[in-house]
């Protein structure tokens, strides 16, 4: 097998869709999937997201009543026992050791252990948050359990 016997997996590439290109294309022949006539038909027409034609959108009919507590809820980036393994024995976990190996990403509000896996070595691990299962796991191959909100204490249970 060479370079130019390389091909990609049948039906992982698909061709573009070719408007504008007469009866034969199988995309509308002269109207090119536009429709016949209206706003949409014409050239350089667009519209925002949610514009129905000048009819109120419906994001305005709807009452907006209420509280949501979304924007204050608490977002944890979730790390399984199983991917801990990766570390030394003994080793102090913290989340900028995890940032460090790739296993989080992105922002959050700290970083949750959840209890999917077996984890195979004592460690010291600091988070946010830890679900009761993992702390019992942890604690099993006798590690530790820090709470990095108050900055490496002992965590207490989390519901």
């Amino acid at each position: 097998m060479r370079l130019h016997d390389l091909k990609p997996a049948s039906g992982s590439k698909r061709r573009r869709k070719r408007i504008g290109r007469g009866p034969g294309s199988g995309r509308g022949g002269h109207t090119s999937t536009r429709g016949q006539k209206g706003q949409g038909s014409r050239s350089g027409s667009s519209t925002r997201p949610g514009f129905e034609g000048g009819q109120l959108p419906l994001a305005r009919r709807l009452p907006k009543r209420g509280f949501n507590n979304k924007r204050f809820a608490t977002v944890y980036i979730p790390v399984n026992l199983d991917s801990l393994n990766q570390f030394e024995d003994g080793t102090r976990v913290d989340e900028a050791a995890l940032r460090e190996v790739g296993l989080v990403n992105g922002r959050g509000d700290g970083v949750k252990v959840l209890a999917r896996g077996k984890l195979e070595k004592k460690l010291t691990v600091c988070a946010a948050a830890f679900s009761a299962s993992a702390r019992a796991a942890i604690e099993e191959k006798g590690g530790t359990c820090e709470d990095a909100a108050k900055g490496g204490a002992p965590a207490a249970s989390d519901k």
